[in-house]
């Protein structure tokens, strides 16, 4: 072979290989697309903790320490902690984090962060025990309580306990919320309200960078919009498919489905301020009327089972012998006749877009007829629904809780505890100075024993009280595309992204 040929076969041998590497380059898969029922109502973690926002701004953010998925405490932006004494914890952060707009971790950013959260009704519920955050040095902080604090490493691996950076905050005033800055191992780029979230990858993630470069997530009212858009290609994960669509999508090949029993209820809410629902007959009455089977059966399609207690079997300190209405109509009835409402009344529900709760709503509709309760059901959107239940405009609404700490003082005192009236989750505005007290005990002793038994005590009477009716407790269900790598469910409802990626691109 002569030169001038030798030389033209290795320029397009190069060419070739080049033309395939920028081939292959162009067919890596560079963008995670993810499907929600609901817009995140805030960016801010100390503004919003339901379940929308908190699934998008976790991969933004870090807390001091976290849970893994069997809901063990392990480290995360604290590498380390100890206990000094029964009210005093000592932690110690890593020295290689840095937030996303180039600011090194300090201890300052935590003191801030919890001294903060004191401040914010949404969150404050978790470090009300917090007497003071004192700055060590650079790298250490102190956690000083008012007297012991059982559950103060599950309340700070709450999301809404994540470390923000003191001057991205105050720079940002009101705005901070559409402006989250954090360590996570993505960063925000922007936020189309109603629609989607792109969040692009942390370069500079103290763990290692995620393999995929952006993640959107697309907000998508209908639960049968979701799957379609799962099986036409144009999601990737869809969180919560909804239990019509489940067969359908398990039994499709192509794609993944994870489903397991989680640490969340469905509950109805009951405005205990507003006649005629003072009267804990009437809210007995109605829970005598309620088929939970019926819900079981047509709603979730046999995927939940029927609660007695406002936190499941799987939260440590559930009370098993609390008190279950089996349906009784004719008890219901009694109840109501006792309570001065032998023909009824006239009342409304609210619930959000979200298909499960307008067919619980539906069924109620029904059942409730059979004791002289005309209920009319109201949509609202999910920004509106959480704001106007918070501020007690309703009569009765359908939510979830998630006891997401694994701890039963989340699942307990934020629904119950006159402290936590509205926004951080007594949207009953149920006072009861027994059970203030019970979950006040409980959230200051670090006996384990006697704290199981204080909730145990406070989970009968709220079931007698019941200043809300706890439907069933939920499993949850996470379904992906089949190229989807690396990608766990977790009780909580709340799903790290980091190092998911699409098989294609190893």
């Amino acid at each position: 072979m002569n030169k001038k040929l030798l030389v033209s076969s290795l320029v397009l041998s190069m060419l070739f290989l080049a033309c395939g590497q920028e081939e292959k380059k162009i067919e890596k898969k560079d963008t995670l697309i993810v499907a929600q029922g609901a817009d995140t109502r805030s960016l801010d973690p100390q503004k919003a903790i339901d379940t929308p926002s908190v699934r998008v701004y976790q991969q933004v953010y870090d807390e001091l320490v976290e849970k893994d998925d069997n809901l063990n405490i392990i480290p995360g932006l604290a590498e380390s902690w100890e206990n000094i004494d029964e009210k005093t914890t000592i932690f110690h952060l890593r020295k290689d984090v840095k937030f996303h707009n180039g600011e090194k971790l300090t201890a300052e950013d935590v003191k801030f962060s919890i001294e903060r959260m004191k401040e914010q009704p949404t969150v404050a519920f978790l470090v009300t025990e917090i007497e003071k955050i004192e700055v060590v040095d650079e790298y250490t902080v102190k956690v000083i309580t008012k007297s012991g604090f059982g559950p103060l490493l599950s309340h700070l691996s709450h999301p809404g306990a994540a470390i923000l950076n003191k001057k991205a905050v105050l720079e940002k005033g009101d705005s901070y919320g559409q402006h989250p800055i954090g360590t996570g191992p993505y960063v925000f780029e922007n936020w189309q309200s109603g629609d989607r979230v792109t969040l692009k990858a942390n370069p500079d993630y103290f763990m290692g960078k995620t393999p995929v470069e952006n993640v959107i997530f697309r907000v998508i009212p209908e639960g049968t919009n979701r799957s379609i858009a799962l099986e036409t290609k144009e999601v990737d994960i869809v969180y919560e498919i909804d239990p019509i669509d489940i067969d359908r999508i398990k039994e499709n090949g192509e794609f993944n489905f994870l489903m397991q029993q989680s640490l969340g209820n469905a509950y109805i809410g009951i405005n205990t301020l507003k006649e005629p629902f003072t009267n804990p007959k009437v809210r007995q009455a109605m829970a005598y009327a309620i088929n939970t089977q019926d819900l079981i059966d047509v709603v979730y399609k046999k995927t939940a089972s029927k609660a007695n207690a406002p936190i499941g079997p799987l939260v440590p300190g559930y009370n098993e012998k609390a008190r279950n209405y089996e349906y009784n109509i004719e008890k219901a009835k009694e109840l109501m006749k006792e309570a001065g409402y032998p023909n009824g009344f006239k009342t409304t529900i609210w619930v959000n877009d979200n298909n499960i709760r307008k067919d619980i709503a539906t069924i109620l509709q029904d059942q409730f007829r059979a004791i002289g309760i005309d209920l009319t059901i109201e949509t609202l959107e999910w920004g509106a629904y959480i704001d106007r239940t918070a501020r007690g405009e309703h009569e009765m609404f359908l939510l979830g809780w998630v006891t997401v700490t694994g701890d039963a003082d989340y699942g307990l005192y934020p629904l119950f505890h006159t402290s936590a009236h509205g926004r951080p989750g007594n949207r009953s505005f149920y006072s009861n100075p027994e059970v203030d007290k019970l979950l006040d005990f409980a959230r200051t002793s670090t006996n384990q024993a006697e704290r199981m038994e204080a909730y145990k005590k406070v989970q009968e009477i709220v079931q007698e009280d019941l200043p809300i009716i706890t439907l069933v407790n939920q499993s949850q269900n996470v379904a992906t595309q089949k190229d989807i790598e690396n990608f766990t469910i977790n009780p909580t409802g709340f799903y790290e992204l980091y190092n998911v990626n699409f098989s294609e691109n190893k």
